[in-house]
Parts: structure tokens; C-alpha cells; sequence
């Protein structure tokens, strides 16, 4: 048991440690390391039970938050964190973050398993070619009024229910409005936290019917081991990833990020079916 445990917590540092470098270098909170890893690692650990997709999301909710103040303290150094953005959109993003809430609790474990399946492979589409979202030359202004309401609030709904940060599609909206990458992610982080802390409070209040079965040490859909050991990953990594988004370029990285979430994409398609 204790050789168990041992290997359980190391699985979530690394898991952690991954989610943090991604967090600094995408700005997407991690939570496509963190959800898959836990539900890759809990059930060697607890009796299985459908729940267990809430509380990888729940607890990966929560590591972003942790991810994500470190993140964005370090691109903070650099000046690159658009606060204006971050306090026009907060309030539409905690709303539909509260929307995406109430489809979670409501929502089968088997049908949450096929939403962040399907989100992940509209991710690796941007990651896989990020020319073609993004096409050179293309440039908007920022989205204000119902524009800006409408997108914030799908994005803060979309992430809860994926257990993400929403990094993706920020930096796409900034590099369309003519913003750097650099402050792109570095803002997308900040939108981590916005939607990392009321989903991980939402997460831990819902009612947990199946309590007895959970993994040990969770609480509502929240695993505090788990969140402690990711959360020391990513606190130590995402300052690596921060500083890899203003030295190297992306274009491979991307591309090998995108095969990873095809993968994550599949697998949780089959597990799902």
C-alpha cells in the first residue's frame, strides 16, 4: 500500500509538472494534462465508480488556479498580462462558468466523458494548424459589448465542463486583434484563474451521493491529495513554460501538443463507448 501511494502522488507531481509547463508556454491551465492523468491514476486507488470524471475535473479546476497565479505572477515580470482584458471579461466568464456548473451536475458521467473528448479534438485542431485558425494577416479589433459578453461566457461555460483554463481560445481572439503571443498567453493565464476558482468552488460544494466510494481525501468532486500533488508540479514548472513562450518558437510544439489531445481525444472516445 505505502509503494502505491508513493507511485500515486509521484504520477500527479509529474502530472503537475507537465500541466505547469503547459499553463507558462499555451496558457491553458493544464487541465488537458491534469483530467486525463487522473482519471488514467484513480481507479488503481478507489472502486470504480462514474463519478470519478467529476472529480478529475473538479480537482484539475482547482490545480488551475494554483497553476495559474503562477503563471501569470511570472509573465506579470515581463509586463505582458493585459489586466484591462482580464476585468472586462471577468464577469461574463464567472457567469458562464456557472452555467457550465449546472450542465456538470446534471450532465451522466459516460455524456461529461464525451463532451471533453469532442472539446479536446476542437483544441488539436488549433494546435495541429494553427495557420489555418489563425490565418497570417488576419486582424479583428478586441470584441466589446455583446461580442465580448457572448465569448467570455462561452468560454467560461466550455472550460468548466472541460476541467481547462480557456487559454486556447483567448490567445487565438488576442493574436486575431493584433495582441503578441506573449501577451496573449500571458493574459489567457489570468482567464485560467477566473475560471479556475468559482468552478473548483462549484465542483467542491455539489453533492457527492457516491462519497463512500470516492478516492481517498476527496471532498464534494475534489481530491485534495491529488490537487497537492499536481499543484507542487505545476508550481515548479510553470515559470519554465513562461519563459519557453518568450525564447522559442511554438510551431513544433504546437504540433506535438496537438498529437497528444488526437490521443487524449480517442482514448476517452473509446473509454466513453
Amino acid at each position: 500500500m505505502e509503494i502505491e501511494i508513493v507511485w500515486f502522488v509521484l504520477t500527479l507531481c509529474i502530472a503537475g509538472a507537465v500541466a505547469g509547463i503547459t499553463s507558462g508556454l499555451f496558457g491553458n491551465g493544464g487541465g488537458f494534462v491534469v483530467v486525463p492523468a487522473l482519471l488514467a491514476v484513480f481507479p488503481f486507488f478507489s472502486p470504480s465508480s462514474d463519478d470519478l470524471v467529476k472529480v478529475a475535473i473538479g480537482t484539475s479546476l482547482a490545480s488551475i488556479v494554483v497553476s495559474s497565479v503562477r503563471s501569470v505572477m511570472a509573465h506579470r515580470r515581463r509586463g505582458a498580462v493585459d489586466f484591462d482584458v482580464l476585468k472586462s471579461w471577468s464577469i461574463w466568464i464567472i457567469l458562464g462558468v456557472i452555467g457550465g456548473l449546472a450542465i456538470a451536475n446534471n450532465t451522466s458521467a459516460t455524456g461529461l466523458t464525451m463532451v471533453f473528448a469532442g472539446g479536446v479534438f476542437l483544441y488539436s485542431i488549433y494546435f495541429l494548424f494553427p495557420n489555418q485558425v489563425v490565418r497570417p494577416g488576419m486582424s479583428f479589433s478586441m470584441p466589446t459589448g455583446i461580442g465580448k459578453a457572448a465569448l467570455a461566457f462561452v468560454v467560461g461555460g466550455f472550460s468548466a465542463l472541460l476541467g481547462i483554463g480557456g487559454g486556447t481560445p483567448t490567445v487565438i481572439t488576442m493574436v486575431m486583434c493584433k495582441r503578441t503571443i506573449q501577451q496573449a498567453v500571458a493574459t489567457a493565464a489570468g482567464v485560467g484563474f477566473l475560471i479556475g476558482l468559482p468552478g473548483a468552488l462549484g465542483f467542491l460544494l455539489m453533492e457527492n451521493e457516491a462519497s463512500s466510494s470516492m478516492p481517498f481525501g476527496t471532498v464534494g468532486f475534489i481530491n485534495i491529495p491529488a490537487l497537492i500533488a499536481v499543484s507542487i508540479g505545476s508550481i515548479m514548472t510553470a515559470p519554465i513554460g513562461a519563459s519557453m513562450a518568450h525564447k522559442f518558437s511554438e510551431k513544433m510544439l504546437k504540433r506535438l501538443f496537438g498529437i497528444y489531445l488526437v490521443i487524449i481525444s480517442v482514448s476517452m472516445f473509446t473509454k466513453a463507448m
